[in-house]
């Protein structure tokens, strides 16, 4: 939960508020919602996301249901106080792909009186806190966790689970690449992937090695 009025209105600090869970569970959705919200209170609003995220549009901050409000493409988090100048609101969108840099400039931002509102996952497909999601989560004054829908339990779901065998840790991808899983079908997939790759490295050592002596 979190508060949108401050009770004591002499004080001149902001706020940080974090948007935080898996793949398609509406992190992107509720950004939007209270950006808009914050647009039809008349407030200076900008939204800033990372360069490298252009899945639907380089400008556009776009949510799975295709809802979108428009952003500013930055190349890294220090680009963000001057474009922010005299704003009330900021927005920021994967906050998982920026540098460390986030968390100085969302907190130098809010104490100088702006609301920041940061969405992003919280953790990797491996399972792993991602990025510097943890420490804006830490220094956050609200954090809400958002869940997807489990696509093997119909449970909540946490984890971002990897069907592609790439393993960078930057990889944008949709359905084709990703699906909500539950801790449970978590980590029982993860078990399985582990198990298969251990079935190919022994294949691959028992083969045998070609005779340098046969004619």
């Amino acid at each position: 939960m979190f508060l949108e009025n401050t009770v004591n209105h002499k004080e001149q600090f902001g706020w940080i508020e974090v948007i935080c869970g898996s793949m398609f569970s509406g992190k992107t959705e509720e950004l939007i919602r209270r950006l808009r919200r914050a647009q039809f209170a008349r407030q200076k609003v900008e939204i800033f996301k990372p360069a490298i995220d252009t899945r639907y549009n380089e400008e556009m901050v776009v949510s799975h249901d295709a809802n979108e409000i428009r952003s500013t493409p930055v190349p890294a988090a220090a680009n963000i106080p001057i474009l922010a100048d005299g704003c009330d609101v900021v927005g920021i969108d994967e906050a998982q792909f920026f540098d460390d840099e986030i968390v100085r400039v969302c907190n130098d931002l809010a104490n100088k009186g702006i609301r920041v509102i940061v969405a992003g996952l919280d953790m990797d497909f491996k399972g792993n806190p991602f990025g510097p999601m943890p420490f804006l989560m830490a220094t956050a004054e609200y954090v809400t966790k958002v869940h997807a829908v489990c696509t093997k339990t119909g449970n909540l779901a946490q984890y971002s689970y990897r069907k592609s065998s790439n393993d960078n840790l930057v990889l944008l991808g949709e359905v084709e690449e990703y699906e909500p899983l539950s801790r449970a079908a978590f980590y029982k997939s993860m078990m399985r992937d582990k198990i298969r790759n251990m079935n190919v490295n022994d294949a691959e050592e028992v083969v045998p090695k070609p005779d340098n002596n046969d004619a």
